[in-house]
């Protein structure tokens, strides 16, 4: 019988092999949409002190569900997303304006066209489902 060393985990280098480029770190992601909305139904949900079920209910929706779009899983429906923004007493604008703001905001670069003037009464955010 041989005696032999215990099995130890493979050490992996922190640096690449001499000669070899270290890859390119991945560009940042912009962020998805159904995240922000996510995020921001979670935070006025929270900051109201609310339950899941108690705005789920009041919102006709299921609380799985709502879950899943607070948690950015799933991509809401217009009506889901007025449902849930009515619910904590926002309306649909205010939930879709709080998004955006959170998108400027982790963007972080200027934007390179700004509309200055409209020709409409409306200079509000559109989304085609």
């Amino acid at each position: 019988m041989t005696d032999q060393a215990p099995n130890r985990a493979r050490v992996i280098p922190l640096r690449p092999p001499a000669g070899r480029q270290a890859p390119e770190p991945p560009a940042p992601r912009e962020p998805l949409w159904r995240d922000l909305v996510g995020d921001v139904l979670r935070r006025e949900r929270q900051s109201q002190e609310r339950t899941l079920k108690d705005v789920a209910d009041e919102a006709r929706i299921s609380m799985p569900y709502l879950s899943e779009v607070e948690r950015g899983r799933k991509e809401a429906s217009s009506e889901v997303l007025a449902a849930a923004a009515h619910a904590l007493g926002l309306s649909l604008a205010d939930l879709l304006a709080r998004a955006q703001g959170e998108l400027v905001r982790l963007d972080g670069r200027p934007a390179r066209h700004r509309r200055t003037t409209t020709t409409s009464s409306y200079d509000g955010l559109c989304l085609v489902a």
